[in-house]
């Protein structure tokens, strides 16, 4: 598959959450027009850059736009962070891949989401009330001032619990918590959902586990050229291997093995951290280069040589 040019997904809207959290809508109406809740692209920002894959918050099949919510914590994302604004294009867009959320047949779910996995839950929490669902809506932040998005989840959820670690908005506790209320309050909860980081989601399946409520995980490992040809984001689920991009990235939170993906995800810090300190040095260089010189001095102000 060949990019289309860089022009064709044209940034439309950005909007920052936080000074590392932010949102791009961008327009391409054929993967508006076909995304399903539960699937990502894989996104270059420039012709030499890094694929990434990210998972679609948002799609407007009327505007022809998808939203992409990023958090900056690599080179690349630092990268776009710092050039992609309202005006500007990413050089390409594939997608949707991955394997659809399968929605429906259930009466009460759970959507949880954890930080930035608090974007990508949206499209979930939403398909399944538009599939005749009880939806109950938990959201996990770190403090008042990270959580957005709150308004969009309160017109789809027929409850909405808010976490913060410090207790500054909502429930003070992890999503956990909020968990364990849903739960004490509806015993006919028929299946869970859950986005965020691999310890979160590893905290919701065990949260579940002994009331044997299905729960759902939308996996993060290292991908490359999502069409499984890499085998870079093989996860294990129970006994067999399966590759995320291809046979997921939904999975039976119960059988995913939580240490192993973790461990995967670990063994590219290095590299992750030499690529940012050479983008870092390259950043200063060029701003360093920008600075202009100083003036050269007009014959007249040079300081006089005179005795």
């Amino acid at each position: 598959m060949q990019p289309a040019q860089s022009s064709s997904f044209e940034i439309v809207t950005r909007e920052d959450f936080s000074d590392v959290t932010f949102l791009l809508e961008v327009r391409h109406p054929m993967l508006a027009k076909a995304a399903k809740a539960g699937q990502f692209v894989i996104v270059m920002e420039h012709e030499q850059g890094e694929r990434i894959p990210l998972t679609i918050a948002d799609f407007d099949r009327e505007a022809g736009t998808i939203t992409l919510v990023i958090q900056a914590v690599g080179k690349t994302t630092r990268e776009m962070q710092q050039n992609c604004r309202v005006g500007t294009s990413l050089y390409a867009v594939v997608g949707p891949m991955g394997i659809p959320s399968h929605i429906g047949g259930k009466k009460k779910v759970v959507c949880v989401g954890g930080g930035l996995g608090v974007a990508p839950i949206f499209p979930q929490a939403r398909a399944w009330k538009e599939a005749g669902a009880y939806v109950i809506g938990i959201l996990g932040f770190r403090n008042r001032g990270l959580v957005f998005w709150e308004d969009k989840f309160r017109a789809c959820c027929d409850e909405l619990i808010l976490c913060t670690d410090d207790g500054s908005a909502g429930i003070k506790g992890l999503v956990t918590e909020g968990i364990k209320q849903a739960i004490a309050k509806h015993a006919d909860i028929e299946e869970l959902v859950a986005i965020g980081p691999p310890v979160m989601m590893k905290g919701c399946a065990e949260a579940t586990r002994a009331h044997k409520i299905r729960t759902m995980v939308s996996l993060n490992p290292v991908m490359v050229d999502g069409t499984g040809m890499c085998g870079g984001c093989r996860v294990k689920i129970g006994e067999t291997v399966k590759f995320a991009c291809v046979d997921g990235p939904d999975f039976d939170g119960h059988l995913v093995d939580f240490d192993d993906l973790m461990a995967r995800l670990g063994r590219y810090r290095t590299a992750e951290k030499e690529a940012m300190e050479r983008w870092t040095e390259t950043c200063r260089i060029r701003a360093d280069q920008a600075v202009p010189p100083e003036p050269a001095l007009a014959i007249d102000d040079r300081p006089s040589t005179d005795g």
